[in-house]
């Protein structure tokens, strides 16, 4: 009998939490609803091009849905994983404090196989039907979206440097550590487990194993060892000759980007293309920096939106996504002089700069696992 009425309270736990959910067949009852709510939109905080498009994003979705968006800013999106994390063991079914997540990779896998998720809804969003569906937008890491996020952005992994005091500038990751090892104290990346450190680690190691079939698979069927002794060869002898001695790294891309404009490297990163233009506008960068990929390509990924099985404001988390899919949000994201980064809407309901975003050639993620498994190895040799 225990048992039965145990399961009986799961049973009536979960329908409980299927039926707060919004109707999405009903999108003007959703928009209603959506008035007058507080959304809480977690999201990273590192960049103020960024943080200047959420704000203006916020004040439209007032003047439009008298909705009133919160821009959490976090270092990492793993910080809201892990809060979320905590309410479901809390057993905090409802009025949940994250009610708008800005995420991809490692951190959706995570939130989706713990079922934190509300469900599927980006294919029932007003907007869906303007997405360029030519786009990887329904998988995530070789993980699939299940409809349970909805696409917002193309990131590419590149470097920017100044063609002023730079005219050739590596164009492999071979070619990286010989031009460091003729100019020492010149070229550094981000200090993992800062995402854009990561992926650092994830494109060198995708070029030093010749893009090797295995880094799509989980971590945990490959012999890990065997795989990145390569990299950690390779970093041994970079850091040698980097940026203070590789015993200091900057801590995420805007300090790349401002010691490069001060002259103390050669090479900044950034996960957006046309992020240059932003900081040239902004008077952050040199009018003669430019960005570009490596011979192989960029490491690619779409970044996504997505909302908690227990968020707070449902409605207005729903409304607020469906307006960063319309052509004058994506397009405002895509503009060179605003963000820059590019949009995921086919390319007739773009304007403005936002249509010039021409992708780089695109070198594909690592599974997800493969994330926190360079972290680890990087922090127990590189980090103390």
């Amino acid at each position: 009998m225990k048992t039965l009425l145990s399961a009986m309270a799961l049973l009536t736990a979960s329908f409980a939490v299927f039926a707060s959910s919004p109707d999405l067949n009903n999108w003007s009852h959703v928009e209603v609803k959506a008035q007058g709510q507080h959304v809480y939109f977690h999201a990273w905080g590192g960049n103020q091009e960024i943080n200047r498009y959420i704000q203006w994003a916020g004040k439209e979705l007032q003047r439009r849905h008298n909705i009133k968006l919160h821009h959490v800013k976090v270092t990492d999106i793993s910080e809201t994983t892990t809060r979320l994390i905590a309410e479901k063991a809390a057993g905090k079914t409802s009025g949940g404090s994250v009610d708008l997540v800005w995420i991809n990779g490692e951190n959706f896998k995570s939130l989706k196989e713990n079922q934190l998720l509300m469900g599927s809804f980006a294919q029932q969003l007003p907007h869906w039907s303007l997405v360029d569906q030519n786009l990887p937008v329904t998988v995530d890491f070789s993980e699939p979206t299940d409809g349970m996020e909805a696409p917002w952005g193309l990131s590419q992994l590149v470097f920017i440097y100044d063609k002023e005091t730079l005219s050739t500038p590596p164009r492999t990751f071979g070619d990286m550590l010989n031009y460091a090892k003729r100019n020492p104290n010149r070229l550094s990346y981000p200090r993992p487990p800062e995402f854009h450190g990561t992926s650092f680690l994830k494109a060198l190691l995708i070029e030093l194993t010749n893009d090797s079939p295995c880094l799509s698979e989980p971590v945990d069927h490959i012999d890990f060892d065997k795989v990145t002794a390569p990299l950690w060869h390779y970093l041994d002898e970079f850091h040698k000759v980097a940026w203070r001695g590789g015993k200091q790294f900057p801590a995420g891309t805007a300090e790349t980007l401002q010691l490069l404009d001060d002259g103390q490297i050669d090479l900044a990163i950034t996960f957006n293309p046309n992020a240059v233009y932003a900081a040239q506008s902004a008077g952050n960068l040199a009018e003669t920096t430019e960005a570009y990929a490596m011979e192989m390509g960029a490491l690619s990924n779409i970044h996504y939106l997505t909302v908690p099985w227990n968020a707070n404001a449902k409605e207005g988390a729903l409304v607020a996504i469906n307006f960063l899919l319309s052509p004058q949000a994506q397009s405002r994201k895509g503009d060179l002089d605003v963000w820059g980064d590019p949009a995921v809407l086919k390319d007739a309901h773009l304007s403005g700069s936002a249509k010039e975003n021409t992708p780089f050639t695109a070198v594909a993620e690592p599974h997800p696992s493969w994330q926190s498994a360079l972290e680890k190895a990087w922090l127990q040799r590189y980090g103390s």
